[in-house]
């Protein structure tokens, strides 16, 4: 190892992992360690220094995260910047435009369809101008949104989600909004920890990110998380929030049963961990009930009308758990006040007119129709799919990996996401992909994309490359 790594100790109070990490950040920081040098492997700094690989590792994750270091598959981890970049170093959402797909076929992120959202939104907005004219000159308030907060209850009704009411109910701009505001109410300390599946919505680890929070993944198998895993992480580093899409994990389409719901409730209940409930992507109708329905207690349920009404409105709410309405409102209000008039006005006309339900049912029908689509073509290989989401995981035939075959999906004209994008930097990243379902194209131009990669995948190349 370089002797100018060799004055780095994991040595002081508290864990080892923080007091490596300290060190490798004022080292970068004072000038030690100049932007763009290789660090040692975690191998050879944890010789060097004495410790285990994990102890390494997770120093090592915690910059990576801040964005001090930078891992880059197949070449190694390397000194980024001199200051913490606390923001995301890739964009949560993939903007499109004409030079970023050039006539590719984009399966990265869902699409919705266009089923009348323009003109449903232009109708709206007709009504909101001819009726009377509300105050354009104060500040919003939480009190107004009253009327809007029970046109959620009404939109959720379907769902199994307990006992709530509008004063449960806290708004915000979009489910990412949410996650974030969530986060303000329940993280507590200097380095606070959250728990999110080893593969799950880089959403996520980005709002945690934001709220200096370190974030570890927790073992899933096909069910989604598991309890085994869940507990041991609770007791190993004492989480104060734990991250879980149960009904329509993203990205792998897991689907937890009632026995695991019920196995990860009472794990939460014993280490007295908050429960984010993300069901963006659920659909407006399920038999199981949500983990809100089970512990109302501790879990906060988010969901938004950007999968599937209008993802332009950003328009966003949680269920806050029981007695914790008036924090969640207060905590929003900190940060906006509360909605804007226009967005405001607008979702509540949309949704007490029965447009954005309408709206909800049409892009359901032609997603599940486009998803039959994508799995008659690959059902044939190792797919999973769930009836209701707009994204299939598809896990490579032997051979295959997923950075291989993603660039040679993109050579084919295919643009997809690889399992590592929504893992944790050193966390687990299977040979796999999500495809997701395109509603904003021709159907025949989607089906060429996917029967692409139906040609791809029985030909893995002979030489494969990370």
């Amino acid at each position: 190892m370089d002797t100018i790594w060799s004055g780095l100790s994991a040595e002081g109070d508290g864990p080892k992992y923080l007091n490596l990490s300290r060190a490798l950040r004022d080292g970068v920081r004072d000038g030690q360690f100049a932007e763009g040098i290789q660090v040692p492997t975690v191998r050879e700094m944890a010789w060097a220094l004495k410790v285990t690989p994990g102890t390494v590792a997770r120093a090592y994750q915690i910059l990576t995260q801040e964005g001090i270091l930078a891992a880059t598959v197949g070449r190694g981890t390397f000194v980024a910047a001199r200051t913490p970049r606390l923001g995301p170093t890739e964009p949560l959402f993939v903007e499109r435009d004409a030079g970023t797909t050039q006539g590719r076929v984009d399966l990265r992120v869902p699409q919705l369809p266009d089923v009348g959202q323009a003109e449903a939104i232009s109708a709206a907005l007709h009504r909101m101008a001819d009726a009377p004219l509300p105050d354009w000159l104060g500040y919003t308030t939480q009190k107004a949104e009253g009327a809007l907060r029970e046109a959620v209850c009404d939109w959720l009704a379907p769902r199994i989600l307990g006992s709530f009411g509008p004063d449960d109910i806290m708004l915000s701009h979009g489910g990412q909004n949410a996650i974030g505001l969530i986060f303000d109410c329940c993280l507590r300390g200097e380095r606070p920890v959250v728990l999110i599946e080893d593969l799950s919505f880089p959403g996520f680890r980005y709002a945690a990110r934001l709220a200096r929070a370190e974030v570890v993944g927790v073992e899933m198998d096909d069910e989604g998380l598991l309890p085994d895993a869940l507990e041991a992480a609770c007791r190993r580093h004492g989480p104060q929030v734990l991250c879980l899409t149960p009904d329509t994990q993203n990205p792998t389409t897991a689907r937890m049963s009632a026995a695991r719901r019920a196995e990860i409730i009472a794990i939460a209940r014993r280490y007295d961990l908050q429960i984010i409930e993300d069901e963006c992507f659920a659909p407006s109708q399920s038999d199981q009930p949500t983990l809100r329905a089970l512990a109302p207690e501790r879990v906060w349920y988010i969901g938004s009308l950007s999968k599937s009404v209008s993802a332009s409105l950003r328009f966003g709410y949680a269920i806050c758990p029981t007695g914790m309405g008036e924090a969640g409102r207060l905590t929003a209000q900190h940060g906006f006040f509360a909605l804007s008039q226009p967005v405001h006005r607008l979702v509540l006309d949309l949704m007490q007119t029965g447009a954005a339900a309408e709206i909800r049912d049409k892009v359901q029908r032609e997603m599940a129709e486009r998803l039959q689509l994508m799995v008659n073509r690959l059902g044939a290989f190792d797919l999973a799919w769930q009836s209701g989401l707009p994204f299939a995981w598809l896990r490579l035939p032997l051979g295959w990996r997923a950075s291989s075959f993603s660039r040679m999906a993109e050579d084919e004209g295919v643009l997809l996401r690889t399992a590592d994008q929504f893992a944790l930097i050193h966390g687990r990243a299977p040979h796999a992909v999500r495809l997701a379902v395109p509603g904003n194209i021709p159907r025949q131009t989607m089906e060429a994309g996917v029967a692409a990669l139906a040609r791809l995948l029985p030909r893995p190349p002979g030489d494969l490359t990370v």
